[in-house]
């Protein structure tokens, strides 16, 4: 298995705990019977709660473009150091991006989503 099929495996693992995560913020703001409810009432959830949960939307307005980005270097067969360096540049800013947000942390928190970023362009550039 190559290095970034290898980390998009990894990375539904992360996505998977973020999901869980935004569940448990959502409960933990609104109570069982709102996360069982058809939840129509969709007021903002703010501090902690509120970072948990826009931590993982901002991971998946990214997500797509790595998992397509790795399937395509598998099926074409690229192999490459800028795709396995771009692959290993986004998990591992994404991995390290969530803690970040979830904390409140500014700038160090940007500075690693850029990186995390720049992967994806590393591995499109590797692809052409």
């Amino acid at each position: 298995m190559t290095t970034p099929m290898s980390l998009l495996l990894w990375s539904v693992l992360l996505g998977l705990v973020q999901c869980l995560a935004t569940g448990f913020a959502v409960s933990a703001a609104r109570g069982l019977d709102f996360s069982a409810s058809p939840r129509d009432d969709q007021q903002p959830i703010t501090g902690l709660g509120g970072r948990v949960i826009r931590a993982f939307a901002n991971f998946r307005e990214s997500y797509p473009f790595f998992v397509a980005l790795v399937l395509a270097g598998e099926v074409l067969h690229r192999h490459s150091g800028l795709i396995t360096t771009g692959a290993e540049l986004y998990f591992w800013g994404r991995l390290i991006y969530w803690p970040l947000y979830v904390g409140g942390v500014p700038w160090i928190r940007s500075i690693i989503w850029l990186l995390a970023s720049f992967g994806l362009v590393l591995m499109l550039i590797g692809l052409a």
